[in-house]
């Protein structure tokens, strides 16, 4: 992180982690340290800086957008990380997520459709020194069975189902967390497999943009 960073970003990430997401039940220890310490502001454009730790989404280009910090922070306090795991993720996004995930776990496989977002998202991680995350461009539905299996999936983008690939991509024992639903209405659901079981866990409503691929939404 640059150590010239302006003291304001500190004390809204403070504030951010205070009132938005521990304020609001989330408490793995972990999970709040790497909320504080990721400089949420860097992910996205110049003229948003100032919104960084708003408790709302914002755009990112190509239509998505980086999600709002409670939503990031509950999703992967779900993924219950304890440090040497390997994690998927589908959407890159931003790159703010695999950012949060890198400070969680080993590994972070991150797949990303748009080329222009995982360039950008590989530059920011490459400055900030998060060296334990590969990104590549492709449909994020089939999953990364070359690296396969994870420890966790994460999904930041909702479809009709599960994608069966990340169901067959998951170790056992392993957790995935992602939105289900149609376009309007979605809940997030955690999966933990368990031998062939599948234990499922309603995490409430959430609004994503659309999981586009060949076992999600089509174009």
């Amino acid at each position: 992180m640059n150590i010239n960073e302006p003291d304001i970003y500190q004390k809204a990430r403070e504030r951010m982690v205070q009132t938005q997401i521990a304020a609001r039940g989330i408490k793995d220890p972990r999970v709040l340290a790497a909320m504080l310490k990721v400089p949420r502001h860097l992910f996205v454009e110049e003229a948003l800086k100032d919104q960084a730790y708003g408790d709302y989404p914002l755009p990112i280009g190509e239509g998505q957008t980086i999600s709002q910090p409670y939503i990031v922070a509950l999703m992967t306090e779900a993924l219950e990380l304890k440090g040497p795991e390997k994690v998927l993720e589908i959407g890159t996004g931003s790159g703010y997520q695999a950012a949060i995930l890198a400070e969680l776990a080993r590994w972070v496989y991150s797949i990303e459709r748009y080329p222009s977002l995982a360039r950008r998202a590989k530059k920011i991680l490459e400055s900030l020194g998060y060296n334990n995350v590969i990104i590549k461009v492709g449909d994020g539905t089939k999953g990364w069975p070359e690296a396969a299996p994870f420890d966790a999936i994460i999904v930041t983008a909702a479809g009709p189902k599960i994608p069966e690939p990340l169901i067959e991509q998951l170790k056992d024992g392993g957790r995935l967390v992602m939105p289900v639903g149609d376009e309007w209405s979605q809940y997030l659901i955690k999966v933990t497999k368990k031998g062939d079981q599948l234990i499922k866990e309603n995490l409430g409503a959430v609004r994503f943009v659309k999981l586009v691929g060949e076992y999600g939404f089509e174009e």
